[in-house]
């Protein structure tokens, strides 16, 4: 009997070589498996960052309850500075109008001063000797009592302190201190000029002297 029949004759000979198909498959398996993936992975579009699972029950994102109320006050608040804002231009355009003739009675102080100042310089009893001086002083007085008059019929009053009256810094203006006066410390002992106020506003405030203690020790 030859080799070659033997062969045939051994129980299992035949199948001695099978076991080797199962093994060319699997190790083929993981190719095709590999070939699938890239192909799900070619078809599946790519986003960047993926989405967070959303929980059961939860709603979409809207907007803040917060937001309105914060809106509510940003508007009021603007709505605040506009009416402050038209307050003020009406407030100075009040005033505007109501102070338009300031400069101008600044201006005509100078004058009620002097014609003031002309009726003080004259002596005592002079006029009654001298009818032309009495008449030019009847005059002069006309005048100053007409500017007067049209100071407080517009709104401008006269600031005349009277002698012993308390210094007033917000109508008074010191220019110098009076010692041995018979007024008391810190009031008026002598008048220097009148001062002026149109409406509430301080146009020029009146200059005074102080009494003040006298500097000798008595003896």
């Amino acid at each position: 009997m030859t080799p070659s029949e033997n062969r045939a004759d051994v129980p299992g000979g035949d199948t001695a070589e099978k076991p080797r198909a199962p093994e060319e498959s699997a190790s083929a398996q993981p190719s095709d498996v590999a070939e699938q993936a890239a192909a799900d992975s070619s078809s599946t579009p790519v986003t960047g960052e993926r989405a967070p699972p959303k929980e059961a029950g939860e709603e979409p994102a809207g907007p803040s309850e917060e937001d309105p109320a914060a809106l509510k006050e940003q508007l009021l608040r603007v709505l605040a500075e506009q009416q402050n804002f038209r307050r003020r231009l009406e407030r100075e355009r009040d005033d505007a109008v109501r102070f338009a003739a300031t400069q101008l009675i600044k201006d005509l102080l100078q004058t009620a001063d002097n014609l003031s100042r002309a009726l003080q310089s004259v002596p005592p009893g002079l006029p009654d000797k001298n009818e032309a001086l009495r008449n030019l002083l009847a005059g002069v007085a006309a005048s100053e009592r007409a500017l007067q008059d049209t100071f407080e019929k517009h709104g401008i009053r006269r600031i005349e302190p009277a002698l012993g009256e308390p210094f007033d810094p917000n109508q008074h203006q010191a220019m110098f201190e009076v010692e041995n006066s018979q007024c008391e410390p810190g009031t008026i002992a002598q008048k220097v000029l009148p001062g002026y106020a149109y409406h509430e506003r301080l146009i020029r405030p009146a200059f005074v002297g102080v009494a003040t203690q006298s500097s000798r020790q008595p003896a």
